[in-house]
C-alpha cells in the first residue's frame, strides 16, 4: 500500500503533537502531553518522575523550536526530525513517558498501561492496541522500554517500525497553511 507524503510517519506524528490542528504544535500543547499521561496514569503531578518528563520535553521543545517563538511548524518539525534529534533528545523525553506509565518501575509496561499512555498522548485506542501487539514480538504481554523506544525511533526516523502499521488511519489530516 503505498503512502502519500502527507501520510509520512513525521506527518502522523505532527498531527497528534498538533492538537488543536492549526497546523503549529504550542509549547502549551507539546508540554500537555505530560500532564494527560501522569493524570492517565494516576500520578501526581509533583511526582519526580513528572517533573524530570516536564523538563526533558521542555528541552524537546526548545531543540524543536528553530525560531524560538513557541510555535513549532510542520516545517521546523520536518526540519529537526531525524535520529540525531532523537538520540539527542527526544529519547529522553519518550523514555520519561514510558517512565510515567510503568508504576512499578520494573522498566515494562503491561497491554494496559501502554493503552492508556499512547491514548493520553494523542493516539487512537484501537493505534495504540495494534502498536502493543506489534511491538510484543515474544508475545508474554509486556513491552520494554528499549523495545518501545526502538519502535518510536524507526518509526520516526525511517518509516520502518512494527508500529508503521499500528498508525495512520485514525489520525486526523494534517492541516498546513497554504496548502
Amino acid at each position: 500500500m503505498a503512502h502519500s507524503a502527507l501520510d509520512s510517519p513525521q506527518h502522523r506524528i505532527f498531527a497528534i503533537l498538533d492538537v488543536d490542528g492549526d497546523g503549529a504544535i504550542t509549547h502549551a500543547e507539546y508540554l500537555a502531553r505530560v500532564d494527560r499521561i501522569a493524570s492517565a496514569m494516576g500520578r501526581d503531578p509533583h511526582d519526580p518522575i513528572v517533573t524530570a518528563a516536564r523538563a526533558a520535553h521542555e528541552a524537546v521543545f526548545a531543540d524543536m523550536d528553530a525560531d524560538h517563538d513557541g510555535r513549532v511548524t510542520f516545517e521546523e518539525y520536518r526540519g529537526w526530525v531525524g535520529h540525531g534529534a532523537f538520540e539527542r533528545s527526544c529519547r529522553r523525553a519518550l523514555g520519561s513517558l514510558f517512565d510515567i506509565a510503568d508504576n512499578d518501575g520494573d522498566g515494562y509496561l503491561e497491554r494496559g498501561q501502554f493503552i492508556r499512555m499512547r491514548s493520553a498522548a494523542g493516539n487512537a485506542e484501537a493505534d495504540a492496541a495494534a502498536a502493543f501487539e506489534a511491538l510484543d514480538s515474544d508475545r508474554d504481554g509486556l513491552i520494554g522500554r528499549d523495545a518501545y523506544l526502538t519502535g518510536i525511533r524507526d518509526f520516526v526516523t525511517t518509516g520502518s517500525s512494527p508500529m508503521t502499521q499500528a498508525y495512520g488511519p485514525a489520525l486526523p489530516p494534517l492541516h498546513i497553511p497554504g496548502s
